[in-house]
């Protein structure tokens, strides 16, 4: 597993540890039951503190990407393929409700709207 840091970037480490290893799990590259590397372990390579590397786990545990058990690590849980999709759909909608707000407030016409996702999806799997 291959978590990238940017310092760059405007979220917090444990943020951006949690969705590369819910990305991880989704796309299958970490499957169900795979051993996570342990807090201290990943918070030594990555070279950030162990509260952090403890955080992101937590925040995976409570969304049910992750399982802990006790004395043997953190393991990938079963998929609830559907919760997921669920949850991702969701989020999606919010983006998008926040990206029609902004496109009235601006006076971007709806086809100048449905233009952009069009350029933003050029070249993706959905064409």
């Amino acid at each position: 597993m291959n978590i990238i840091i940017s310092n760059r970037s405007d979220q917090p480490i444990y943020t951006q540890i949690e969705q590369q290893i819910q990305a991880a799990i989704i796309s299958g590259q970490l499957k169900e039951g795979d051993m996570l590397p342990s807090m201290r372990a990943l918070a030594k390579d990555l070279r950030i503190s162990i509260i952090t590397t403890k955080r992101a786990y937590e925040e995976l545990e409570k969304a049910g990407f992750i399982q802990t058990v006790a004395g043997k690590g953190c393991f990938v849980a079963p998929k609830n393929l559907e919760f997921v999709k669920e949850t991702h759909l969701k989020e999606l909608e919010d983006t998008l409700e926040k990206s029609v707000e902004l496109a009235r407030m601006c006076n971007i016409s709806k086809e100048d709207l449905h233009n952009m996702l069009d350029l933003f999806l050029k070249g993706d799997l959905y064409e």
